[in-house]
């Protein structure tokens, strides 16, 4: 009489099943990510649209609002005169690439400070008007 030797792999496949089922279930509770507005593109880049406030850091430190150039020390009361009315509370900045970091933030805290509730990057590159 020959005794024959097999694997029971009844047991592992259930292993395997609920292994699959917990990734299955975990997965999508994994994917995080931040929900953003982009602005709506036109083909005219030169003008601004109606109501959109764009506040542009250039190189040389100017700033401009809607190609407005304000100073550093007015924007906080350019901008609170600007938004006391306004019911959309939303301003995009974009600024020069080779400026330090910390500007952008001190103008973006500027405008959190003066009640905008939503800011907004242009990540371009863009040519400064020399005029």
């Amino acid at each position: 009489m020959s005794v024959k030797a097999e694997p029971n792999v009844v047991p592992l496949c259930d292993v395997l099943l609920v292994l699959l089922i917990i990734f299955i279930v975990l997965t999508p509770s994994l994917q995080k990510g931040i929900d953003v507005k982009l602005p709506e593109t036109t083909q005219d880049t030169s003008s601004t649209p109606k109501g959109l406030i764009v506040l542009t850091l250039q190189k040389d430190g100017t700033i401009l609002i809607n190609k407005d150039a304000v100073q550093l020390n007015m924007l906080r009361a350019e901008l609170r005169r600007i938004y006391e009315s306004r019911q959309n509370k939303t301003i995009f900045i974009r600024a020069n690439a080779t400026l330090p970091y910390s500007k952008v933030v001190e103008v973006i805290d500027i405008a959190k400070g003066v009640g905008v509730e939503e800011t907004g990057i242009i990540p371009e590159y863009f040519e400064e008007d020399t005029n």
